[in-house]
């Protein structure tokens, strides 16, 4: 059975939430949406998967519990028990994130979402990143502007026991942003310097291996529960 690049990113979505637990789960963008769902109906029956907004949900959208804003605070400041997966306009070395604006800071070319939540994400529970189309305009040497910190930032500030970024997936792999950048998987089909020549900044390759395909079942719940009309492909 063929399986699509998307296919592939979806499933490694669902991975961000594997061993969570009983978790509120806040995925933006229909593929990490799609991976918090395929979670929650096959490894991760305890996923909390909320609207972003007031409910929680099921799989299926439809409202199985109230969460308005405080109580989302309630469960998030600090280490609270929720994972968030944003989208990343720049990512740099140090795994700082923008989704602010581009260019210079006192006249920049294009303004964006401004910092949204990013700050207090990625210092109250864990984080993640969907990124869909690799490139080095996304994967920069350093941010125009800091909207979700890296590491070294939230050390520095004396938040470092609480910063938790844990994985960016892409259309091309997955990386990691420990003491370093590093590139956890490359998708089937895709090779290590595809992504390095995507990239602005060194990438420690040592342990990459190749991002699991979805299984049968999965594919199953994608294209005929989750996805029936292919959105996923359509990006």
């Amino acid at each position: 059975m063929s399986v699509t690049r998307m296919e592939v990113a979806v499933a490694a979505c669902a991975d961000l939430f594997r061993d969570n637990g009983e978790i509120v789960a806040s995925p933006m963008g229909l593929i990490p949406s799609l991976g918090a769902k395929l979670a929650r109906l096959t490894f991760a029956p305890d996923l909390l998967l909320s609207d972003g907004e007031a409910y929680l949900l099921d799989e299926n959208g439809v409202t199985e519990g109230w969460q308005p804003f405080r109580k989302v605070l309630d469960t998030v400041v600090p280490g609270g028990k929720r994972h968030v997966v944003m989208g990343a306009n720049q990512i740099d070395r140090h795994g700082n994130q923008n989704i602010s604006a581009i260019g210079p800071h006192g006249k920049p070319r294009k303004q964006l979402l401004g910092v949204r939540g990013g700050p207090g994400n990625t210092v109250n529970h864990r984080t993640s990143y969907w990124v869909p189309r690799h490139s080095t305009r996304v994967f920069v040497d350093e941010v125009d502007v800091v909207s979700g910190v890296g590491r070294a930032r939230a050390i520095a500030a004396g938040a470092g026991r609480f910063h938790d970024v844990h994985r960016v997936v892409t259309n091309l792999g997955v990386l990691a942003f420990g003491d370093r950048a590093s590139l956890v998987s490359v998708h089937p089909g895709v090779t290590v310097e595809e992504v390095r020549a995507a990239t602005s900044f060194e990438l420690d390759t040592g342990g990459t291996g190749e991002t699991r395909v979805p299984d049968d079942e999965e594919l199953r719940l994608i294209r005929t529960v989750l996805d029936p009309e292919s959105l996923r492909d359509k990006g």
